[in-house]
């Protein structure tokens, strides 16, 4: 079907050189009470750029606007022909929507259908969304920890049809930003955002909904647009209806994934842009939209991972949420939405709950999917053996699984087939390695160049998604080029520090020194490589890191130190062999670690450390002291101090009243249990 630009273009075609001189005269005088279009623009301009000018200056009204002068000289034919298309501003905007809409409930409905290909509207499940904020300078897995341990408290929460409404006390935002980490479902909501606009349910006030993921406007980065033209790129529906204006009616902007941004968002030194109609680079675009220069009636929803918030300044964002995730009952009603069989749904919610690291991942829906996939299949397979317990074992099983599933799929092979072949090692070698680089870098999405740069063949990276589709993704349904990425963080941090450990175990390079050599000696005269320096420089690494964002890598690694662990990678990893005495080892040095950190805030993560190594000895030390009543704060270690926090935080019971009196009431006790403290409601 021809656009509106493409008729008019057609219609000024058939008129002669003198008429259509007198057409471009009568453009310059105000038309049905429209600005003119100055001489200058229509002196030397020919047909097609005419037809560039009258949409940019008449908008949706271009059509009805061309009818009235062609009226004016006589072209009366010309005037029949146009009058069978919609002239018309409210019919041209309702058709446009009804384009729009159509084609984003199409494109979502084909990323969001699931294996059994039902709708998002089956599948969505309600999260929990707040008011306000929380800090952000730990790792995300930290800030889930600190949420699980809140009890319930009044706070106040929104749901996503109502970001953009007024509540008592406040006036209706035009800017929103909605922080969550990695994986806790911000881009889901803002697919049922757009869904539900789409069809009809939620906020019909809106004329446009417009979802530019930063993940795709980093494609265009190198590129220069108006806004206008930016919108047009994306959304060709408003091209053709020949809108090239935005500031008459409600619009919003979604731009989801700020921290995977590649754009540089300066807003102190960008120049201020107002037009939008003047080209220049995407940032600029960008900078100015949400400082609220360029278009500032226009509604802006931007979502991000705690870090990277502060990209934009406070005064750019009229209201900031927060995305988080799961409450337990939710949990549990994921896992009995996900499991049609009730008694299994009721084994696998009993079993999570045992594991405290299991439970609080739980938070994060996507952590709830992998869990949910790999206890299915254990249920169904383990023999009376044990249901995985640390994150550790988890992911192993996860990978284990979709490797299983890639060998009978694609390469035609039994269930009782070794489920390592050359093929799948390669796949998951070179996926640790792009896993380990890009963590470094910071990156959870890759562009090609990301690809070749870790040695990923273009091709072969299409092959890996296709076929490991669960654990690593093409993207190009919603967006016009290939974008790849792993399905959650956690899965990065997992396949990096397994790209860690086989480099080390392959070839004694170890990738967590300051410069990774190996030995100059040759073999024969050279030490065998020490694992525990590798394990020693993870927990060094870790306990520098300002942020903690080394700290599920850090477990992840020791958890892959275990024999257990590694039988289960067998075909994949060679074994370590004298990996009891190495673990014992590493097991003394975080101890070491514990004792010599002051911070029982910072040593939490380590206590996750030795579990993922099963030892418990610290923290069993102290429950003897608790169940047999003779507990003295009076002569705890440092390490002892620790353990008993950890205790109190992994306990599970309700933190909402802290009774500080039966511990110590003295200024040292209370330092000790600050995080205890701080994660109730109420101390005495």
């Amino acid at each position: 079907m021809a656009t509106l630009k493409k008729i008019l273009f057609r219609t000024l075609e058939q008129l002669g050189k003198d008429d259509f001189e007198e057409f471009k005269w009568h453009l310059q005088q105000e038309v049905l009470g429209y600005e003119g279009i100055p001489k200058s623009r229509l002196e030397d301009a020919c047909r097609t750029q005419t037809v560039d000018h009258m949409f940019l200056n008449y908008c949706i009204n271009t059509i009805k606007v061309t009818r009235n002068v062609l009226k004016e000289i006589n072209q009366n034919l010309l005037v029949e022909k146009l009058s069978k298309i919609p002239s018309e501003p409210t019919e041209l905007l309702t058709q446009c929507q009804g384009n729009l809409k159509f084609n984003l409930k199409k494109k979502i409905e084909k990323i969001i259908k699931t294996g059994n290909s039902r709708p998002l509207k089956e599948i969505y499940t309600e999260i929990y969304i707040t008011m306000g904020e929380t800090t952000a300078e730990e790792h995300e897995i930290r800030q889930i920890e600190t949420a699980s341990r809140k009890p319930d408290r009044p706070e106040t929460t929104i749901r996503q049809e109502d970001l953009f409404k007024a509540s008592p006390g406040r006036d209706a935002p035009l800017r929103v930003m909605t922080k969550g980490v990695a994986g806790i479902g911000k881009t889901v909501l803002t697919q049922k955002f757009t869904l539900d606009w789409a069809e009809g349910k939620a906020n019909q006030d809106i004329q446009f909904t417009f979802p530019l993921p930063f993940r795709e406007l980093n494609v265009v980065r190198e590129n220069k647009y108006s806004l206008v033209e930016l919108v047009h790129h994306f959304f060709s529906e408003t091209r053709d209806a020949g809108i090239c204006r935005f500031d008459q009616f409600p619009v919003v902007f979604i731009f989801d994934g700020l921290d995977e941004c590649r754009l540089p968002l300066d807003f102190l030194n960008t120049e201020i842009l107002t037009d939008v109609t003047e080209s220049t680079s995407v940032d600029v675009l960008l900078t100015n939209l949400i400082r609220g220069k360029l278009l500032p009636s226009a509604r802006l929803w931007i979502t991000t991972r705690p870090a990277a918030a502060n990209q934009i300044p406070p005064e750019c964002v009229d209201m900031v949420t927060e995305v988080r995730g799961f409450t337990d009952p939710q949990k549990e009603v994921y896992f009995r939405k996900r499991f049609r069989d009730q008694e299994q749904a009721g084994t696998i919610i009993s079993h999570i709950k045992t594991s405290r690291s299991l439970h609080i991942m739980c938070h994060i829906p996507v952590f709830c999917w992998i869990s949910a996939s790999v206890l299915e299949k254990v249920l169904k397979t383990r023999e009376g053996g044990e249901l995985p317990k640390t994150l550790t074992e988890m992911y192993i099983h996860f990978l284990v699984i979709q490797s299983k599933v890639k060998n009978i799929k694609y390469d035609g092979k039994r269930e009782t087939d070794s489920h390592w072949s050359p093929e799948s090692r390669k796949m998951t070698e070179a996926l640790g390695k792009l896993a380990f680089e890009q963590l470094q870098k910071g990156n959870l999405i890759f562009y090609d160049h990301d690809l070749t740069e870790c040695g990923i063949d273009i091709t072969e990276a299409s092959v890996y998604s296709g076929v490991f589709t669960q654990v690593f993704r093409e993207e190009s349904e919603l967006y016009k080029d290939t974008v790849f990425c792993f399905v959650h963080l956690s899965v990065q941090e997992f396949l990096a520090a397994l790209h860690v450990h086989l480099t080390f175990i392959n070839s004694g390079v170890n990738l967590l020194a300051e410069e990774p050599t190996t030995s100059r000696l040759p073999k024969v005269f050279r030490d065998k490589p020490q694992l525990k320096h590798l394990y020693r420089s993870a927990v060094h690494q870790a306990l520098q890191s300002p942020n903690g964002h080394l700290d599920l890598f850090l477990r992840f690694l020791l958890g892959l130190s275990l024999q257990t662990n590694q039988k289960l990678l067998h075909g994949l990893l060679k074994e370590t062999g004298s990996s009891s005495e190495i673990n014992q080892k590493t097991v003394e040095y975080i101890k070491k670690k514990i004792r010599k950190n002051p911070s029982p805030e910072r040593s939490i993560n380590l206590f996750h450390c030795l579990n993922e190594l099963n030892d418990r000895s610290l923290e069993e030390q102290i429950q003897r002291y608790l169940s047999s009543g003779s507990l003295s704060t009076d002569n705890l270690s440092p390490a002892q101090w620790s353990a008993l926090v950890f205790i109190l935080l992994s306990s599970g019971e309700d933190l909402d009243v802290f009774d500080l009196k039966k511990y110590s009431a003295s200024e040292k006790a209370l330092l000790r249990l600050l995080p205890v403290i701080k994660a109730s409601r109420k101390a005495l």
